[in-house]
């Protein structure tokens, strides 16, 4: 079925709207579409022409199945995934059970992101939104709204922004909301295989014997024979870190094959990289008249690198906070400031911690992964492990995997809260008081309350 047209910068028929969203990807369209659904008038920019490719295992987690479920979003092809195998440098293998929790089901869809993103992006054209292919090169804010610039075009006018523009976000940066000594970034790099694989599959690697690789390759099922398979590795602050994904990709699909699970010989097909922000460190998610979402706001697993449910989750609480509030931006930016302690930062703040640590130890990476994939062990530990690991703990149906990964998550979240980096979040999910900036009326409240 053919979507709605792309729309041109000529082809918008206004310049001032209640919300511009920066970035067409899951998130971004989300909160466009969540927006326009509410009566809004809403933007959507993006300097790419859909359908476009995206470096992503192609995974599409529990929580991110359910949203799309809710709006009746279904790709025309996918494969929905349960269980999913992890094997250790050792050799060990366990298999982390998918259970359903009390609001998201016991499985994952594997959809190329080509396919995903234009499903979410056509959805919100339809439900109103304007689409802009156009590049944003920044934000400023004055007389109570804030101006989006564009390359080569008239500018764009709103009571608020929605950053969603990814891990190197120019909303971001422009609003002056990165601090990029302190961010925790990510690289992978993916490739297709012309393979059947029927289990998603994790390898935790190692650089030498006793020494833990900072990251991990996957291999995953994918709709129509090709499997997609990559590397991703932890760099923090170090973009030069990343080429080590794309120096090994070959080497690990040749030990995809001495695994048994790809067909000897298999070799790799085009390759597409991209950066990954994670665990919400050193960017402040809102301020002003400028939120941010998914990749933007460092949305992104430390532990894992699942970053497609969070930033849809997180561009309808944008969305919602913009159309529940008074004044579509400080008072925005508070409500999804709390949203974010609530629902993210407590999982992910921890998360981040542990993974800055470990990447600074690759022996203790390597006794970890060795000991957690000991079969005898694993086994009694996946269907915790299942749930913290994939951040599903709130919502889990009650049983020992549930009391296991409730355990985990208490005692990250305690370690870690009297630490800088936790005093920093918390700080950073403090929006400044909207009193200052709050003007009686507002006509936005009255025609975008939320639904």
């Amino acid at each position: 079925m053919p979507g709605p047209p792309e729309s041109t910068l000529a082809g918008v028929t206004r310049r001032d709207f209640d919300a511009v969203v920066v970035g067409a990807g899951p998130g971004g369209s989300m909160a466009a579409l969540e927006l326009a659904s509410g009566g809004a008038r809403v933007a959507l920019v993006d300097k790419a022409q859909f359908p476009r490719d995206k470096a992503c295992g192609d995974l599409v987690g529990p929580r991110g199945v359910a949203l799309l479920t809710e709006r009746g979003l279904a790709p025309e092809r996918y494969l929905a995934l349960g269980d999913m195998e992890v094997i250790g440098p050792g050799g060990g293998r366990v298999v982390l059970p998918a259970r359903s929790g009390r609001d998201y089901p016991g499985v994952a869809w594997a959809v190329p992101r080509r396919d995903l993103d234009d499903l979410v992006r056509r959805a919100a054209v339809a439900a109103g939104a304007e689409q802009v292919r156009a590049r944003a090169t920044g934000v400023r804010s004055e007389d109570g709204a804030i101006t989006v610039a564009l390359a080569g075009a008239p500018d764009l006018r709103a009571r608020v922004v929605i950053g969603a523009d990814g891990a190197g976000s120019t909303v971001a940066a422009s609003a002056g909301l990165v601090d990029t000594g302190r961010v925790q970034l990510g690289f992978a790099v993916r490739t297709y295989l012309e393979t059947d694989v029927t289990l998603p599959v994790i390898v935790l690697l190692e650089d030498a014997p006793g020494t833990g690789f900072p990251g991990y390759g996957w291999l995953f099922p994918g709709p129509g024979g090709l499997a997609n398979a990559g590397l991703g590795v932890g760099v923090g602050a170090d973009r030069r870190a990343g080429a080590i994904a794309t120096r090994r990709l070959e080497a690990f699909v040749a030990h995809l094959a001495e695994l048994g699970l790809v067909p000897p010989g298999t070799g790799t097909g085009p390759r597409l990289g991209g950066w990954l922000k994670m665990g919400m460190v050193g960017t402040a998610a809102a301020r002003g008249r400028v939120l941010l979402v998914g990749d933007a706001a460092g949305l992104v697993n430390p532990l894992q690198g699942e970053g497609i449910s969070q930033a849809m989750e997180s561009g309808v609480a944008a969305a919602r906070a913009i159309m529940g509030a008074a004044d579509a931006g400080p008072d925005a930016a508070v409500a999804y400031g709390r949203w974010l302690a609530r629902h993210q930062a407590g999982y992910q703040g921890p998360a981040a911690v542990l993974q800055r640590v470990l990447l600074s130890r690759p022996r203790v990476i390597s006794r970890a992964a060795r000991t957690l994939t000991w079969p005898p062990l694993g086994r009694r530990l996946a269907p915790g492990w299942a749930l913290y690991w994939n951040d599903l703990v709130a919502g889990a149906t009650p049983g020992p995997g549930r009391w296991t990964a409730a355990l985990a998550w208490s005692m990250a979240r305690a370690v870690t809260a009297p630490g800088p980096a936790q005093r920093r979040l918390r700080r950073d999910l403090q929006p400044e008081s909207p009193a200052a900036h709050r003007r009686p009326g507002g006509p936005h409240a009255a025609r975008t309350a939320r639904p």
